[in-house]
């Protein structure tokens, strides 16, 4: 009986009282309710588009879509400029003391990575105590937990983030890398990307940066789930990448979308030390004034093949 008191009055501490307790980078929709209306209760950032917020979203939950933490049309994944991440932040009222949980649709793994590239902007500005609601909207209403449609009020805060370059690689770092060989790159993208036979719209070439190695973002979820995997399970995915002692480790895609999936199971999950994101990713690379180095190019018989069908698609379709 006094083990099982010892053990009710633990648990009910480590509800109540966050001071040193570390946020866990996913929680289910029980974990999250469980700690909703405590005296330090989590603030529920919720990503989705206005219309699908006002409909109906967790209690408490603020709104700040996808597209605020989103880069111009030539390249969305380009990072926002800081005053503009700073207003976001602050009009959230997020401090480095205040536990964020990001909340997505949950509708396929693509939308995954909304949330992860959320999560690394914020771990970019400062922010420690981060979470995504495993399985998104989609998970919470499955598990019959309660919505509303009431819109919460928040005091802004006034932190004046500074970014920790530690997360980020720069198109110039990358250059680096693959001129030094000196840290392991990490494509995100399906097959058909990494194998050049197709590009996203904004990249001028298809192909793969030279030495990369193939991580496919949807392994890291539960078959035929929107469920990411458990560490365990992450550790045995992140184990495929190989590097050497010491090396960073970079993920990128198109448009550092993909690639925050890739970055959140290795870096977060997975708990591997040094890895980055390179926010613009393979548009961002292809943009370039120089010819961009690359590995997986077509044939040029190839390439033109593919714009002419992707020319005749927009045109017809």
């Amino acid at each position: 009986m006094k083990k099982l008191l010892a053990l009710a009055v633990f648990s009910a501490a480590a509800l109540a009282a966050p001071a040193g307790w570390a946020a866990q980078p996913l929680l289910t929709p029980v974990e999250l309710q469980a700690r909703t209306g405590q005296p330090a209760a989590p603030r529920v950032i919720d990503i989705r588009d206005p219309a699908s917020y006002a409909a109906q979203h967790i209690p408490g939950a603020l709104n700040a879509p996808y597209a605020r933490w989103r880069g111009p049309a030539s390249n969305p994944g380009e990072l926002p400029e800081l005053p503009q991440l700073t207003a976001l932040v602050q009009s959230l009222g997020l401090t480095p003391a205040t536990h964020a949980v990001i909340v997505s649709t949950g509708a396929d793994t693509t939308d995954f990575g909304a949330a992860a590239r959320v999560y690394w902007t914020l771990k970019l500005l400062g922010l420690k105590e981060l979470s995504i609601l495993n399985g998104g909207m989609k998970a919470w209403s499955q598990a019959k937990l309660p919505l509303t449609t009431e819109v919460p009020q928040v005091t802004a805060s006034q932190y004046a983030p500074a970014l920790d370059t530690r997360l980020l690689a720069t198109r110039e770092d990358v250059g680096q890398h693959i001129r030094l060989s000196n840290a392991a790159l990490v494509d995100s993208r399906p097959d058909a990307f990494y194998q050049g036979k197709v590009r996203a719209p904004a990249a001028k070439v298809s192909g793969t940066l030279p030495g990369a190695q193939q991580l496919d973002f949807n392994q890291w979820f539960v078959p035929g789930t929107t469920t990411f995997v458990d560490a365990a399970t992450a550790k045995q995915i992140a184990a495929k990448v190989k590097r050497e002692q010491g090396q960073d480790m970079v993920a990128f895609c198109n448009t550092g979308h993909w690639a925050a999936t890739d970055w959140f199971g290795l870096s977060e999950v997975a708990g591997l030390p040094g890895v980055k994101l390179y926010a613009g990713s393979m548009v961002d690379w292809t943009q370039s004034k120089e010819p961009p180095l690359m590995a997986n190019q077509p044939s040029r018989a190839e390439a033109l093949a593919y714009d002419a069908r992707q020319w005749w698609e927009r045109k017809f379709r």
